[in-house]
């Protein structure tokens, strides 16, 4: 479903497929406390394992792997993985590359790009994300794009001794031209 990895162009950010050329991004983004907090990242990852990584994703037909690119500079990365063919469903997960990037609307324009990449070109019905309770910037952008709550895993993850809820969202292919003023 996913085996043409394309580049989408927003106002603020490009997309474009992950390739080796994006390892350093990724390893500062994954080596990032507040990042690896945010999105509940308990292991590490080492440059060799990022580059090879990286090297891998466009072998991929069952995920979408993009560099979230501001002025030429890596600012993250926004997937579409754990496809599911016989729902038409998948997760999309995003992570910025740390305070550099935060706050700018990188993430809701990459966010709205993919999606309306999807729902576009895929037969796709459901994409489905979750969203640590704590992370209230991200769950605000993630209801601005058209996300839906449906539900709190409780106790999803223990972090510095605490456990905290994950919220599950969606987004319904029925609702996205709506909600995001797409013709998609």
């Amino acid at each position: 479903m996913f085996a043409e990895k394309p580049t989408l162009t927003g106002e603020r950010v490009t997309l474009c497929p992950v390739g080796p050329e994006h390892t350093e991004g990724l390893f500062e983004l994954v080596s990032d406390p507040e990042v690896t907090r945010l999105t509940g990242s308990h292991g590490e990852i080492d440059l060799v394992a990022a580059q090879q990584w990286y090297a891998t994703r466009a072998q991929h037909d069952d995920r979408l792997d993009l560099a979230i690119m501001a002025d030429g500079q890596y600012v993250g990365e926004v997937v579409l993985n754990e496809l599911d063919r016989h729902n038409l469903a998948c997760n999309l997960r995003i992570a910025l590359i740390g305070p550099r990037a935060f706050g700018k609307g990188f993430g809701t324009e990459a966010i709205e790009l993919v999606l309306d990449h999807a729902f576009a070109t895929t037969p796709l019905h459901r994409i489905r994300l979750g969203v640590y309770t704590f992370n209230e910037r991200a769950r605000h952008v993630y209801k601005k794009v058209g996300f839906v709550e449906e539900g709190v895993e409780r106790d999803a993850l223990l972090w510095d001794g605490e456990w905290h809820d994950s919220v599950l969202m969606s987004v319904l292919r029925t609702e996205w031209p709506a909600r995001s003023g797409s013709l998609a």
